[in-house]
């Protein structure tokens, strides 16, 4: 038997089958860093119009976790799709430097700013952090494939993006929005400072509620209010309940509500009679709560009716100070719970201090900026505001105005970088005003103008826009850009020439950092006239100001750069956070949104649904990921899932992730090691010579790639990865490539049949390498080196590929070969059928017949013998469906019934087949006559698909 494998156009290439991706990759970012890779991206776009994706800055804090990953990667398929549609897309990445949890830090190293240390060294310790942390960010980002100006990133400490966050401050002021207010804001006693509504998280607290009885300071005066059935006996008190004990030393009326119907109930508490006054409709559910009951002996009865108008100015007694407190009306009081009396606390709340206002009810300022109580707090001097409720209950029960008390867990405000409780607290501070000059109505009216994705992001925007208060925009810190300002000591109205100051201060900040701020004396600025009489503020600008102004002090600074942005992208938390922020100064500034589109994607869970937590152990670290798997996987598996819900993530299914990466790859691996030996240069067959099978294939691939190219261009990643993997797998795994191996494998080198092939081949992988090159960005770069022909040094500067060709009028068409796809399938399932019965082996050991139909034959017949070589089988013969034998299987396919028998022939030893000439020449006595022409290289044998 003769050896013709060195007859055989086996493949080879460079490529390896086994990606070994978390040892590769490193060393393809060594080698892009050496040709400044995002360098060469930017001069081949350089003039074209441009696209930009302004980048939401990442907090300068801890290491990077998942969610900043799926965060980055999807910006940079965004990015590179973009690229490889010709648009000049730069990716200018930012940190976020000042702030609360950095001051954290810093003080648990070297202590407190001007205790332990003065301010100066403080803040510079704290820009010494920052730079620590943007480090160690960028290098896991960097890891991640993420291409971007990473060694020029804007960074808010920067001393000129200080300056122009100034500068930004300035605008809004001159613009009218920026206002001084007295009110209560989220206030951590942890950090000492007010914090926005875009800090606050909702979780879990165990509070304690209480009931608490206020005496009336006048019985008769407060009983003929009331329309009375009888006098009844005891005392009479007004019934407040609360979630909030702490704040019961700073109550200062009882507010109830104009229309509610209240009623004065006769019982008895604690074994004495008594008279409560309390909403009727909240009636039942309080007695239940006293322990009172709605029957029998010692059961409740209502004994007067009035509504709280009538209560309006009537006197109550605090629970345990000397002193009355009034009745008031307020449009926040509500029967969903309580009862319907609500204790009013102008320090603690909005409303309370809303309603304060309208009465004349003046602030007690009795807390500290660290939450506790002032010294001149009687009975709770010096406690803290955490610690105090037992106190205060201890304190009610002493004086007998407990009526009942319970724990009870529900939803409560907390700091997000701290993730301790907050309170509110009545300071004074510096807001944007967002009703003032109308810019909540322009704000709603202007996100008409912006794209939403998904869709649901409109409706959730709004309705947080909707309800948000003005934004307190000032922080008690010392690691902020100042709010630079200078206040006239007697009317606290600000300097008339405000817009210049704010320049002149600018352009200190821009040279010497924020310290020239605190460093520069009023003299240092003001005319001798107003030096003695202004004082220069000391609060600095909430972060989410730093930030939200990024659109000027970054996109309209940066050359490469333009405002407003193409599209802003961030997590779905950013609807009330950094959306939200630029949008208020972009309208306040200019009077339009600083984006055309919003992205939105959701957060990471695992693969139970529950979030990430260090605690629950259910952390998936990217670093690990990448240590592991690659990068590419993990890139792989955020576009592999849908982005616009929860994200599950877990080590199996990035297995599965890594599963797919193989397919892909192995589809890669086949169709450069095919390609061996190709030149483009010479080799390319024209279209019009290529065979039929082979147009398809380029047709099929241009199909795709106007659907790949509408999906990028949607940002619908998903249907991207699905419409790739299924090419992989379908339309090339399980038919192209499938059928084309013998054809590839068996026919003279240079004969017609194989450069075709390879010529659709070429083509595709053209396409292909470009399709996967904003995901798979270090799989599709290790392509592009071993794709044969002349090109550049990296698949990330070139566009999509053009060189694909559709079908025309004279080819087969596109519904035919998916009727060939379909017959192919059938035929497999049979052939599965008989190979489960161990009627044959292999598919070549297979002689197939296909009865079908008159109009399907006709179809078929255009193949020729070629059907045979379609079906992968040693024979393949056409009958007319009328003659089918009872053993004939049915298909799926109309018109088509199968049989399969194990053929009698000869097995070819180069080709497989087994053919009737197997041994017909003597001289190559193993071999079919097809095999003994393409060894000879005599003549060619002719394919017609």
């Amino acid at each position: 038997m003769s050896d013709y494998k060195h007859t055989l156009n086996l493949p080879d290439t460079a490529f390896p089958m086994r990606g070994n991706l978390a040892k590769r990759e490193p060393d393809m970012l060594k080698r892009w860093q050496e040709m400044d890779l995002y360098g060469k991206i930017r001069e081949a776009r350089a003039g074209r119009d441009k696209f930009i994706l302004h980048d939401g800055p990442p907090y300068a804090n801890g290491d990077i976790h998942i969610g900043h990953a799926v965060n980055k990667i999807l910006k940079d398929i965004i990015v590179k799709s973009k690229t490889m549609s010709g648009f000049d897309a730069p990716y200018i990445p930012g940190w976020d430097c000042h702030g609360l949890p950095i001051e954290h830090k810093v003080e648990t190293k070297i202590g407190k700013a001007g205790t332990k240390v003065d301010y100066k060294t403080f803040r510079q310790k704290c820009r010494d952090y920052a730079i620590k942390q943007v480090d160690g960010q960028r290098k896991d980002f960097i890891r991640l494939g993420i291409q971007g100006d990473w060694f020029k990133p804007y960074l808010t400490m920067n001393f000129e993006t200080e300056a122009d966050i100034i500068r930004s401050l300035g605008k809004i002021a001159e613009n009218g929005h920026l206002v001084k207010g007295y009110k209560p804001v989220y206030w951590s006693v942890v950090g000492a400072s007010a914090l926005a509504e875009a800090e606050v998280e909702y979780q879990d607290k165990t509070s304690t509620q209480i009931d608490v009885r206020y005496s009336a300071a006048d019985e008769a005066a407060l009983l003929a209010a009331f329309d009375m059935e009888e006098q009844g006996e005891g005392e009479v008190a007004v019934v407040i309940w609360t979630t909030t004990p702490w704040t019961l030393p700073s109550s200062q009326a009882v507010t109830v509500g104009e229309g509610i119907d209240y009623a004065l109930v006769q019982c008895e508490i604690n074994g004495a009679p008594a008279r409560l006054v309390l909403a009727e409709g909240l009636l039942e559910g309080a007695m239940e709560r006293y322990g009172v009951e709605a029957s029998g002996e010692k059961s409740y009865r209502i004994i007067g009716r009035t509504k709280g108008a009538k209560l309006e100015n009537l006197k109550v007694n605090h629970p345990f100070y000397a002193k009355q407190l009034p009745v008031i009306l307020g449009d926040h009081v509500t029967l969903d719970a309580g009862t319907g009396c609500v204790h009013t606390a102008p320090d603690h709340g909005v409303d309370d201090f809303n309603v304060g206002k309208k009465y004349g009810i003046e602030t007690l300022n009795y807390l500290d900026d660290h939450g506790t109580f002032r010294p001149q707090v009687e009975l709770f001097a010096g406690e803290h505001v955490y610690k105090v409720d037992p106190k205060v209950v201890a304190v009610l029960e002493e004086n007998g105005r407990v009526l009942a008390q319970a724990k009870m867990t529900h939803s409560y405000p907390h700091c997000w970088r701290t993730k301790t409780p907050l309170i509110f607290r009545a300071t004074p501070q510096w807001f944007v005003s967002m009703h003032k000059e109308g810019l909540l109505d322009t704000a709603m009216a202007s996100l008409n103008n912006v794209e939403f994705t998904p869709d649901w992001g409109r409706n959730r925007m709004e309705s947080m826009l909707g309800q948000s208060p003005d934004w307190c925009v000032s922080r008690q810190r010392t690691w902020g850009v100042p709010i630079t300002l200078f206040i006239h000591k007697d009317t606290e109205e600000l300097h008339p020439q405000t817009a210049e100051l704010f320049e002149k201060v600018a352009l200190l900040v821009e040279k010497e950092g924020m310290d020239a701020w605190f460093d520069l004396n009023v003299e240092d600025i003001l005319p001798a006239e107003d030096a003695g009489n202004y004082v220069k503020t000391t609060d600095t600008l909430d972060v989410w100001f730093d930030s939200g102004v990024t659109h000027r002090s970054v996109c309209e600074r940066r050359e490469e750069l333009q405002a407003p942005a193409d599209l802003y992208l961030e997590g779905s938390d950013q609807h009330r956070g950094w959306f939200q922020s630029s949008l208020k100064t972009g309208i306040a500034m200019n009077g339009v949104p600083p984006y055309k589109a919003l992205l939105t994607h959701g957060f990471t869970v695992d693969a139970t649904g529950r979030k990430m937590s260090k605690s629950l152990g259910n952390v998936v670290a990217p670093q690990k990921v990448v240590n592991n798997l690659g990068a590419d996987i993990l890139r792989l598996w955020v576009s592999a899932t849908d982005y616009t819900t929860e994200m599950t993530v877990s080590d199996d299914i990035l297995k599965r992730a890594a599963d797919s990466y193989r397919r892909i790859r192995n589809t890669s691996r086949f169709l450069l090691s095919n390609l061996s030996g190709f030149n483009p240069d010479t080799d390319v067959v024209a279209w019009d010579n290529m065979l039929p099978l082979d147009r398809w294939a380029v047709d099929r691939a241009l199909q795709l790639q106007e659907e790949i190219l509408a999906n990028y261009n949607s940002y619908n990643f998903l249907n991207v990865y699905q419409k790739v993997h299924h090419f992989c797998s379908l339309d090339l795994g399980s038919f192209y490539l499938d059928i084309i191996k013998d054809r590839q494998y068996t026919t003279q080198t240079d004969s017609l049949a194989r450069r075709s092939c390879q010529t659709a081949m070429f083509h595709i992988m053209e396409a292909f390498v470009r399709w996967i090159a904003p995901i798979l960005s270090f799989t599709a770069d290790e392509i592009w080196q071993v794709l044969p022909g002349q090109r550049g040094d990296t698949v990330h500067t070139e566009e999509w590929y053009t060189g694909l060709q559709a079908l025309g009028e004279a080819d087969l068409s596109r519904e035919y070969w998916d009727k060939v796809m379909a017959v192919k399938t059938a035929v497999n399932k049979a052939m599965e059928d008989a190979r489960n019965g161990n009627v044959i082996g292999g598919s070549l050991q297979a002689d197939v017949a296909l009865y079908v139909s008159d109009e399907l034959k006709v179809e078929l017949e255009k193949l020729g013998d070629e059907l045979r070589f379609v079906m992968i089988t040693s024979r393949a013969d056409l009958n007319s469906l009328a003659d089918a034998p009872a053993e004939a299987v049915e298909t799926e396919v109309a018109g088509l019934k199968v049989t399969v028998a194990k053929s009698a022939c000869e097995k070819c030893e180069r080709c497989w087949h087994h053919r009737e000439d197997v041994g017909s020449n003597d001289k190559h006595a193993d071999l079919c006559g097809r095999c003994v022409t393409n060894v000879e290289g005599e003549g060619e044998v002719r394919y017609y698909a």
